[in-house]
């Protein structure tokens, strides 16, 4: 009877210890579980940013990684110069104020060319032959896989005179750096190396 008793004891003791580890294992389940759920709400509630409009209502942004929008940016900072540099009209004020807006969003190798056709009389020459240049960008050319960002664009001038219009093509190559952000530079970049590979005449049209 006594060793009947003993048994029984050992047993709920088993028991007991089953038990224990069940709920430690069930305890430690509930805590990871409630860990991860805060933090995934936590991170969810950092990719909301509430606007106030005005000081009366409050509006909800979402939040995005910055580099999901790079390739975008950096095809727009190409194009964006490409046509600041490129659209001339027979006005110097109108030249001089596009060409110092693209200066500011590259390096020292763009105003070289800038200062290059100087010298040779292009813009006087744009002035005095009442000229108009426009340009379309046909594609921009990126590869993010290497830094700086090489970049690759492909353009047609139009050089617009009073009895023809002569289409050329353009083809510049530049590297793209990471730089601050600001009012004259929205995307944040600096053009290095610009080079132009190709400009050619494609086709005379007469007016």
């Amino acid at each position: 009877m006594e060793f009947k008793s003993l048994k029984n004891i050992e047993t709920s003791f088993k028991q007991l210890r089953i038990f224990g580890i069940v709920f430690l294992c069930m305890c430690t389940l509930v805590t990871g579980y409630s860990v991860y759920s805060a933090y995934d709400f936590a991170e969810a509630q950092r990719q909301k940013i509430y606007v106030l409009d005005n000081g009366k209502s409050l509006m909800l942004a979402l939040s995005q990684d910055l580099s999901q929008n790079r390739p975008v940016e950096v095809r727009e900072h190409v194009r964006r110069f490409h046509e600041l540099f490129f659209t001339l009209s027979p006005d110097k004020n109108a030249i001089e104020s596009n060409i110092n807006r693209a200066l500011l969003l590259s390096d020292r190798s763009a105003f070289n060319y800038y200062k290059d056709l100087s010298e040779k009389g292009f813009y006087n020459r744009i002035i005095s032959g009442n000229i108009n240049q426009t340009i379309q960008i046909d594609s921009v050319v990126c590869n993010l896989n290497t830094y700086p960002y090489q970049v690759v664009t492909y353009a047609r001038q139009m050089i617009i005179r009073e009895s023809n219009i002569t289409e050329r093509s353009l083809i510049s190559s530049c590297k793209l750096q990471n730089s601050v952000r600001s009012d004259n530079n929205p995307h944040g970049f600096i053009i290095e190396g610009f080079e132009v590979k190709e400009n050619k005449d494609i086709r005379v049209l007469a007016r």
